[in-house]
């Protein structure tokens, strides 16, 4: 039985599709559905159904789907041993996004040299998709990114950094500490969105208003959006990762929200499935984790 058709089996499962298969697998569709087609062969039955677009495991595929996942980690780890897992190098590559870059990094790599001395770190900043495929193509060897789930990797979670409205100094919403989402219909809003689903909550918050908010600013980064609120441009829903600083020292007031309560952002730790376990371990003690 080819591992390359079994591959192909649990990354259609995964997308829910052949084209996304194929798009991560660096093959053409005719190429996926060809490999599953032999499986489906070699096994006898038929794997997946299509209910219009969508594409759903049989009874079948259930019952082969985690023998599959088991193969495909098996393999994985087999490779690692034979390449000599046991030398490490003394450069530990670190992906992540922006805001941990900006945010959680400069805390993390002290703690981290202090258990590893003889290490040096190599930090690569990118979005979450980017840092997929880099972990993949071996490239960096763990990534702090959106929340995400992925047949190839390992996945942690690692930081929940809640959302919540922010206001300047002096606002008026500053000595309440709490109003409701149809208090900020009148107030100039500045929006920062991340492009990650977390934020889809929010958006579903803002399509239950009457009258939709007067979003005045749009920015594509924190900094930005965090910025123009401490230059009481208006007021902002913001991941506390970014504002820690300010909220410490009294310039930027976090607003309770019922509305928005239990929003936030999570990221997530992710490696190659039985690689760099000890980084792993290291980063997720009590110590490490980091709280917002």
């Amino acid at each position: 039985m080819n591992i390359e058709n079994i591959e192909a089996f649990v990354y259609v499962n995964h997308y829910g599709s052949f084209n996304k298969a194929a798009e991560v697998l660096f093959l053409s569709q005719p190429s996926v559905t060809a490999r599953i087609q032999t499986l489906e062969r070699e096994l006898d039955c038929r794997l997946f159904d299509r209910l219009g677009k969508q594409i759903l495991l049989t009874e079948k595929g259930k019952q082969f789907l985690p023998y599959a996942q088991q193969i495909l980690q098996t393999m994985q780890k087999g490779k690692l041993h034979l390449q000599n897992r046991g030398t490490r190098r003394n450069e530990l590559r670190i992906g992540s996004t922006v805001s941990v870059s900006n945010y959680l990094i400069p805390d993390l790599l002290p703690r981290l040299r202090q258990r590893f001395p003889e290490l040096t770190f190599k930090l690569t900043t990118a979005p979450s998709d980017d840092l997929v495929h880099k972990l993949l193509e071996r490239e960096i060897d763990i990534a702090f990114v959106r929340k995400l789930a992925h047949p190839s990797l390992q996945s942690y979670s690692f930081c929940e950094d809640p959302i919540r409205l922010y206001v300047y100094e002096g606002h008026p919403f500053a000595a309440a500490g709490r109003v409701s989402i149809h208090d900020i219909r009148h107030q100039t809003l500045v929006f920062f969105e991340c492009g990650s689903l977390d934020w889809l909550r929010l958006h579903r918050v803002f399509e239950n208003l009457e009258h939709p908010p007067n979003i005045v600013f749009h920015a594509d980064n924190s900094e930005t959006a965090k910025k123009l609120v401490l230059q009481k441009a208006g007021i902002c829903f913001l991941p506390g990762l970014c504002v820690k600083e300010e909220t410490s020292r009294g310039a930027l007031i976090p607003i309770e929200i019922e509305e928005t309560k239990g929003i936030s952002l999570q990221t997530n730790l992710i490696a190659l499935t039985g690689e760099n376990e000890e980084f792993i371990e290291a980063l997720l003690t009590k110590e490490s984790v980091y709280s917002i």
